[in-house]
């Protein structure tokens, strides 16, 4: 791009910032002047953003590419940007779409001072639209969706979000140190939110008998083995003894403890309330609210949409009340969460008002189960299982779930449960599990020999994890035995 290219561009750009965050700009230039060593050095300088395609993160891009103009015009020299976005099967193609015009506003598609890459687990490539995601992605994705809910009851969290934070840290350990690295992440958490959650790791680890390294003054690298140390303990109690292969396969990656990248928080620089920059990401970013990615509180991911799905299925199959009766459990919940957000009312009454009546509840449910279908190759017996856990407690709810979804197997149970004891002649029941599933007849034996996972104590890693996780609240229900009315604690986006 030419002198006069950037500054057009950084013209329109600044007109959307208030006078506060165009000073942010300024003195964030600064600060990466002074740790490149000057004007000299901030050519060869290479700052990284972790962008999920949301809102929040479509903001973070803009700003630093404003940083990146205001260094370019007043100096004649500016630093590299590398931009990241780490997909998963949950991320429908409007996030990509969201990705692409926000890319395109920035003018960075052709811009050779940014290198934008999409990172799909060890896959690194530079960013495309229309980029396949890798058949061998939705499998492992598909797989621990299936493990965290059977030991989970389908609860929101543990099922679709442990596993994928730890693929977030790994996303973070690979896109950092990928091709020579970078020398700092800008991150939209404040100094004191990063000392938070490295002082939860820090907790999480030492609970489950793991001792960080440098605990004290731990680095990014430390950071992450801590969290790789987590990840394999959780997926050594979510996979079992016979399962190594698949917590290598899972393991987070460290990157080198030589060269550490900075943090630099923007957090004190910006607002982060979308009603303050609404008209900078709708209007000039051209930044949709899809109905699939624009999800409660997420607006890069379509699971939440799953997990009241998910709750509305307990409620109907596990619990025989209605499905309506489940999501508007959910619905409390969710309202709750995005006001905690501070989420403005338009985007509040958008993602509640999909559901305000019967027949949009029966379409979203609609739209839930095709998104499974596609996104996970989840039909909803599989997802109907997941809710029921039958297999886990050596069997305990498997004639209950027979009942309920399967009376035709009903007189069977007991070869049932004779073929996930792996007993010989038991072919064909084995076949029928897996596929009712969706896993493999393996994954059910260590289900059959793991335990219902009870968030009431603290004797597993899920639970642990589950504890000091704020996305939960109590929402108003019915105990199904007795009818009265209880409090119960659900999670989830």
């Amino acid at each position: 791009m030419t002198y006069h290219d950037d500054l057009n561009l950084y013209r329109c750009l600044i007109e959307y910032l208030s006078e506060a965050e165009r000073q942010g700009v300024r003195a964030l230039g600064q600060e990466l002047l002074d740790a490149a060593g000057g004007i000299d050095g901030i050519g060869a300088h290479k700052v990284m953003v972790a962008y999920g395609g949301g809102k929040d993160s479509s903001y973070v891009v803009a700003f630093v590419r404003a940083v990146q103009l205001h260094l370019r015009l007043e100096h004649g020299r500016t630093f590299t940007v590398r931009v990241a976005n780490m997909r998963h099967a949950g991320v429908p193609l409007a996030v990509m779409e969201n990705i692409e015009r926000v890319y395109a506003a920035l003018r960075m598609l052709d811009d050779d001072r940014a290198e934008l890459l999409t990172v799909d687990r060890t896959e690194i490539r530079p960013f495309r639209v229309d980029l396949p995601l890798p058949e061998s992605l939705v499998t492992v994705n598909r797989v621990d969706v299936l493990m965290n809910g059977h030991r989970s009851a389908g609860d929101g969290r543990p099922t679709f979000c442990n596993s994928c934070n730890l693929a977030v840290a790994d996303f973070y350990g690979r896109a950092a140190w990928w091709d020579g690295g970078v020398d700092a992440i800008m991150t939209g958490d404040s100094r004191r939110e990063q000392a938070l959650y490295a002082a939860w790791i820090r907790r999480l680890a030492r609970d489950i008998g793991i001792e960080p390294d440098q605990a004290g003054t731990m680095v990014f690298s430390d950071l992450l083995r801590a969290l790789r140390g987590i990840g394999d303990a959780y997926y050594r109690e979510l996979f079992g003894g016979g399962g190594e292969a698949q917590v290598v396969e899972r393991s987070v990656a460290v990157g080198d403890r030589s060269a550490q990248p900075r943090f630099v928080s923007i957090y004190d620089s910006v607002s982060y309330r979308v009603h303050d920059h609404w008209d900078l990401i709708v209007d000039f970013l051209g930044f949709r609210f899809d109905d699939l990615a624009f999800s409660f509180t997420e607006s890069d991911c379509a699971n939440p949409t799953l997990m009241a799905h998910l709750r509305g299925l307990r409620a109907e199959l596990v619990e025989e009340r209605s499905y309506a009766a489940g999501i508007g459990e959910y619905l409390e919940f969710a309202e709750t969460m995005m006001r905690k957000k501070e989420m403005p009312d338009r985007l509040i009454q958008l993602a509640l008002g999909r559901y305000d009546t019967p027949a949009k509840v029966s379409e979203r449910r609609t739209v839930a189960a095709d998104f499974a279908r596609r996104a996970f190759d989840l039909p909803e017996r599989a997802l109907a299982a997941m809710v029921f856990s039958p297999f886990t407690d050596q069997g305990q709810r498997l004639v209950a779930f027979l009942e309920r979804c399967h009376p035709d197997r009903v007189d069977r149970a007991d070869r049932c449960h004779a073929a996930l004891r792996a007993e010989p002649g038991t072919e064909a029941e084995a076949d029928w599990l897996a596929e009712v599933s969706g896993l493999s007849i393996d994954h059910l034996r260590t289900l059959y020999d793991s335990a219902l996972v009870d968030f009431s104590r603290r004797d597993t890693v899920m639970a642990r994890v589950r504890s000091g996780d704020p996305h939960k609240h109590g929402v108003r229900t019915v105990d199904p035995r007795t009818g009265v009315p209880v409090v119960e604690l659900i999670s989830g986006r």
